[in-house]
């Protein structure tokens, strides 16, 4: 069932954030993602205003049609999201270079300012 809120959510925040990002009307990315063309405008203005929030597997096809995971249209997180768009363009083995340098990274929150004496 579609989840539905009362302020800018961030689902409908980051979809019409890169549906602008990649050219595509509304009725192109609903059609890149599979949906009728009658319903393709209709429905992507709701979940771009926040009326309706697709199930999961329209999410999916809204992600690929835009070429990031779906985990960037739910993270609150900003810097996860921005992280997020750049990973699908990453080649794999960039990928894998990128997760065993943040393995090798010390773990646990760190403060930027040196400790007070």
């Amino acid at each position: 069932m579609a989840r539905r809120t009362a302020e800018h959510p961030v689902f409908a925040r980051r979809l019409a954030f890169v549906r602008e990002r990649a050219g595509l009307s509304q009725t192109q990315l609903g059609l890149l993602a599979g949906m009728d063309p009658s319903v393709a405008s209709p429905r992507i203005n709701q979940y771009e205003r926040g009326k309706h929030e697709p199930q999961l597997k329209t999410a999916k096809q809204l992600a690929d049609a835009l070429g990031v995971p779906p985990a960037f249209f739910y993270t609150e997180d900003e810097l996860l999201a921005q992280l997020l768009l750049q990973w699908n363009d990453l080649s794999v083995s960039k990928k894998k270079a990128l997760l065993k340098s943040l393995e090798k990274a010390p773990r646990g929150k760190t403060s930027k300012k040196s400790p007070s004496r």
